[in-house]
């Protein structure tokens, strides 16, 4: 059975708000990426503690930890990254998840990512060697200007890494807007690295994103692959819908609720159960 989670931050800053709507949603989990506009690596511990007992007193969990590691330049300093990077596990163990979502560098823009394929596999190579040692997946998000933004660079890095501690976390929208096809070009060879689904699509004309079912992120076709294969790990909601007029965060209460409402939709129409 497939399990709902989401970026609930696109909700709202406020932690109230964001767990009054996931539970009239009926979703259990969240995916912790920023409260009270604070990324999660930055709040204090008396705001995690807080933020712990709150989950707790709702029956709420963490799915991941939406973590921006990896999203620094391939050539900005990597030590002080891993400072970062200690502090994501240490609260992926407090919210008692495996899971931390990554990302593989940004290449410096208008130069080609082969060229700095060798350093972004050495910090690949540590970050996944720390994750092994602390008992933690780390979940690779393919997004745009970052080195794994393509089925064949994502998976270089799963064949280079080589590891059940690095894993995908598969975005079909981030796909699109690389021009790559999700389904036809991506999936095939990701696959069997493939472990978290990130949920939003996308039109390939424009990049714009669309509540899902709307766009060419072949998400219908991604369902019905997730069904044969017997998956039964996380779809997380990250809607990136923006309100007519709106031109600052992400999604509301409301457009959140319209991107939950579409992968319930899809879910059912495919006989998929969630919970």
């Amino acid at each position: 059975m497939i399990t709902l989670t989401g970026f609930a931050d696109e909700i709202s800053p406020d932690l109230d708000t964001q767990l009054d709507v996931l539970q009239e949603e009926g979703i259990g989990y969240l995916e912790l990426r920023s409260v009270w506009k604070t990324n999660v690596l930055k709040l204090s511990d008396v705001q995690v503690k807080e933020i712990k007992e709150k989950l707790d007193s709702r029956g709420i969990k963490v799915s991941s930890i939406g973590s921006p590691i990896g999203k620094i330049k391939i050539t900005d300093d990597f030590a002080s990254h891993l400072i970062d990077f200690r502090r994501a596990i240490t609260l992926a163990k407090y919210f008692e998840t495996p899971f931390i979502r990554i990302f593989s560098f940004l290449i410096p823009e208008g130069e080609r990512p082969e060229r700095y394929k060798d350093e972004v596999l050495l910090r690949m190579k540590e970050l996944v060697a720390i994750a092994e040692q602390e008992q933690v997946i780390l979940l690779h998000e393919n997004e745009k200007h970052i080195y794994g933004d393509t089925g064949e660079r994502c998976r270089d890095l799963f064949e280079a890494c080589n590891s059940s501690h690095f894993r995908s976390a598969f975005d079909p929208a981030n796909f699109i807007q690389c021009g790559v096809q999700p389904m036809a070009d991506a999936h095939p060879l990701l696959h069997a690295y493939v472990s978290y689904i990130h949920v939003k699509d996308a039109m390939m004309e424009s990049g714009k994103v669309v509540p899902a079912g709307e766009g060419d992120a072949q998400l219908a076709e991604l369902l019905t692959a997730l069904k044969s294969g017997k998956y039964e790990g996380f779809l997380s909601l990250e809607p990136h819908l923006k309100a007519e007029g709106r031109f600052h965060g992400y999604s509301g209460a409301d457009l959140f609720k319209t991107a939950s409402h579409a992968i319930k939709g899809m879910l059912q129409q495919a006989d998929i159960g969630w919970k």
